[in-house]
């Protein structure tokens, strides 16, 4: 399945996407916003080929209308309570601040509310994150909790922010969303 947006196109991932990802979380820059650490080709392969096979995962490539590969993005599905984490991954910092992120965060939200009938989407973010966590308050989410002193990074604990978005509210506000 291909979803486009206007700036981005979010596709199937590829094994070869695997490269680029671990490029990208060999960066500490890029990596400080992740939950995990540096990979290897071979986990990043392995990774790409489980998410492929489970039914509630919809985790796609980010790609520029020119189809350079700039990241991921995807949905991971709780299908008992019509729910679904979300997570973003813009790896490439040229796209940083130029509303990739945010284009492919309204295409991935509005397949979920509209084509999954999802009832909630929710996320994790770290403190740190600021320009992360606007987006998401751009897009509708509402800080729902708090996990203090939950990240430890650099001899310093950071609170991790949890954060929900419901399919009224989406809907409630899409056409301002969308035209963002």
């Amino acid at each position: 399945m291909i979803l486009r947006g206007k700036k981005v196109i979010l596709r199937p991932l590829k094994l070869s996407d695997a490269f680029d990802m671990v490029k990208w979380l060999g960066d500490p820059q890029v990596r400080k916003f992740m939950s995990m650490g540096k990979v290897a080709i071979n986990q990043e392969k392995k990774w790409i080929k489980d998410v492929l096979k489970k039914k509630t995962e919809r985790v796609f490539g980010v790609d520029t209308l020119d189809r350079k590969h700039i990241g991921n993005i995807g949905l991971h599905l709780k299908p008992q309570n019509k729910n679904a984490s979300f997570g973003i991954f813009i790896g490439d910092k040229n796209y940083w601040s130029h509303r990739y992120g945010t284009d492919a965060m309204k295409t991935i939200l509005n397949y979920g509310f509209k084509k999954l009938g999802l009832h909630k989407i929710f996320l994790d973010v770290y403190e740190y994150n600021r320009r992360a966590i606007n987006l998401y308050l751009d897009m509708g989410f509402k800080l729902a909790g708090i996990k203090k002193e939950d990240r430890y990074r650099n001899n310093k604990f950071y609170d991790t922010y949890y954060m929900e978005l419901f399919n009224k509210k989406w809907q409630k506000n899409k056409k301002r969303i969308m035209s963002l």
